[in-house]
């Protein structure tokens, strides 16, 4: 590995960097630095990101993933919750790749609260997601930036499967539902635990959207979203009864399925984003909710 990293991070660099800058992985963060080049540079080539495309990454750490994508040529955006970590970024580009901490721009601070990026609008998303706040770093950033259109993001493998799940799969929910509002998923690949440091208790996958216009729908996201949270909060109920408290009444809520061409007793599970767009038209149009 040691002869074909290049400017890449491998184990004895990132245990390295993470000892100069007094970095210890803690798993509330979920911090699991990936030190391999190979899966580095097949995740940034399966992305499909281009020489000169902006790019934005959430949680770089110690660097592996940004390297990665400015070796590609990109310029980056890289969000930084950890102090250290975010205040050694630029200088560790620079030392392993002379001139390309000018393509990068570090954005110090939690990515559920940035609502605005330096410089040029980012295209794509790319990211080894903190593990513990993935899905809400995924949606808030399709939310936030409408100018990314391609999404490539290593999640825990179990979440990976439910945001790339269609209806009637067993893990189908709230985030196929929500991610499927802004685009299509898929799962790109898996990824073994020993290209962490240190190795997670799980697997884990990368994901792989390209944004499409959400459903064509009277009601706002804000609208379908909520109705999708009640949909799944009480799986096991039909959606007669689950939708009963957004609708105002089990019988409201039924008028609202049969309106948008549902049956009263099916579960959210069984239901498409447009599905509930048009269920979410019908609540939100009979005024009967207080």
């Amino acid at each position: 590995m040691t002869d074909t990293q290049g400017a890449l991070l491998g184990p004895a660099q990132i245990r390295e960097l993470a000892e100069r800058f007094g970095v210890t992985p803690t798993k509330s963060k979920g911090q699991n630095f990936l030190h391999d080049a190979g899966t580095v540079r097949k995740i940034v080539r399966n992305s499909g990101v281009k020489p000169g495309q902006r790019v934005v990454e959430v949680g770089p750490g110690l660097g592996s993933l940004t390297l990665g994508l400015l070796e590609a040529g990109c310029s980056v955006i890289a969000v930084e919750l950890d102090d250290p970590l975010a205040d050694q970024l630029a200088a560790t580009a620079d030392a392993r790749i002379p001139g390309s901490a000018a393509r990068l721009d570090v954005v110090h601070g939690n990515a559920l609260e940035v609502t605005e990026l330096p410089g040029e609008a980012p295209t794509a998303f790319v990211a080894n997601l903190p593990y513990n706040v993935s899905v809400p770093i995924l949606l808030t950033f399709l939310e936030r930036f409408p100018s990314l259109e391609t999404i490539m993001v290593m999640v825990q493998l179990e979440v990976a499967d439910r945001i790339v799940a269609g209806p009637g799969n067993k893990v189908y929910g709230v985030p196929s539902v929500k991610a499927a509002w802004y685009g299509s998923a898929t799962r790109s690949m898996k990824v073994g635990k020993n290209v962490f440091w240190p190795a997670p208790n799980v697997d884990s996958a990368v994901v792989y959207m390209e944004r499409r216009p959400a459903p064509e729908t009277t009601a706002t996201r804000e609208q379908v979203f909520a109705v999708v949270d009640a949909a799944f909060a009480q799986r096991r109920k039909t959606l007669r009864q689950a939708l009963s408290g957004i609708a105002g009444s089990s019988a409201a809520a039924q008028v609202a399925l049969e309106a948008a061409g549902l049956s009263s007793s099916a579960r959210g599970e069984t239901l498409t984003v447009e599905d509930f767009a048009r269920v979410s038209e019908q609540i939100f149009a009979t005024g009967d909710r207080s």
